[in-house]
């Protein structure tokens, strides 16, 4: 049975906020590492949307300000959940939308061949120029996981001090309790989310080769599977992190539920 009334109304008004959002970032401009330029939107709309529109979903979100490596974190998180291929516009704006928790991290495509039509309809000198682009991609992805799996321990060995905090003292605050909780969740979801989006983009990369070979064999193919391998490899390293376990799993604190986040 339809469901209407308050729920409906609202369900219509998270919509139009997304959409109305996802106008305005389209309209951004980027600076580093394609993250948005330090502008209003970014800096206090998106986050303040972002938050109402994770708690409307049921999933975690904490008041709590960002230690220095959450926030790097975060930071870090961006290139990677993003389409590789800047040519993706529409599937870029979605996973800003979905970084700043605006839109849910399903809204994201799960299309494999995005990345090789990008490829193969951008403008490249020779064959030789797209199995380039092939393996700087797959080399850079390497590199910033290696980065990201150092940034995301430090945050893991910060987070069970936190808990521990929490568990053992009798004079932390009761409002300060369930913002923990849901800090270290989201923190969580969040390395979830980004390994999750790694192991697209290889697939991804696999698949871009794979037809590139099919109609323009080159011997440049051999680095470009070369790099593939090394984020493989490093996919593998950098994914195998010690989580807390707030979604179940190994690692959970004894007596402390999951939090819902869906990451």
């Amino acid at each position: 049975m339809r469901k209407t009334g308050s729920h409906s109304f609202a369900s219509h008004s998270v919509a139009t906020a997304a959409l109305s959002c996802l106008l305005l970032a389209g309209c951004s401009t980027t600076g580093d590492l394609g993250r948005p330029r330090p502008n209003i939107f970014a800096d206090q709309i998106a986050p303040a949307i972002g938050d109402w529109s994770a708690r409307f979903r049921g999933e975690a979100s904490s008041w709590f300000h960002l230690t220095d490596d959450e926030e790097q974190l975060r930071a870090r998180a961006w290139r990677l959940v993003l389409p590789a291929h800047e040519r993706s516009d529409f599937d870029r704006e979605v996973s800003k939308l979905a970084h700043a928790r605006i839109l849910p991290v399903e809204a994201q495509s799960n299309d494999v061949a995005a990345y090789h039509r990008a490829l193969i309809s951008g403008s490249f000198a020779s064959q030789a120029s797209r199995y380039n682009r092939l393996s700087e991609d797959a080399n850079g992805d390497r590199l910033l996981l290696a980065q990201f799996r150092a940034n995301a321990l430090r945050v893991i060995n910060a987070d069970r001090a936190r808990l521990r905090a929490l568990d053992a003292s009798q004079l932390v605050l009761p409002e300060q309790r369930d913002p923990a909780s849901q800090r270290v969740a989201e923190n969580e979801g969040l390395m979830l989310w980004v390994c999750e989006r790694a192991r697209f983009r290889l697939k991804s990369y696999r698949f871009s080769l794979d037809n590139l070979v099919v109609e323009m064999p080159s011997r440049e193919a051999v680095r470009a599977e070369r790099a593939i391998m090394g984020l493989e490899s490093e996919l593998g390293t950098a994914c195998n992190l010690p989580l807390i376990g707030v979604f179940g799993g190994t690692g959970a604190p004894a007596g402390r539920g999951p939090v819902v986040y869906k990451g």
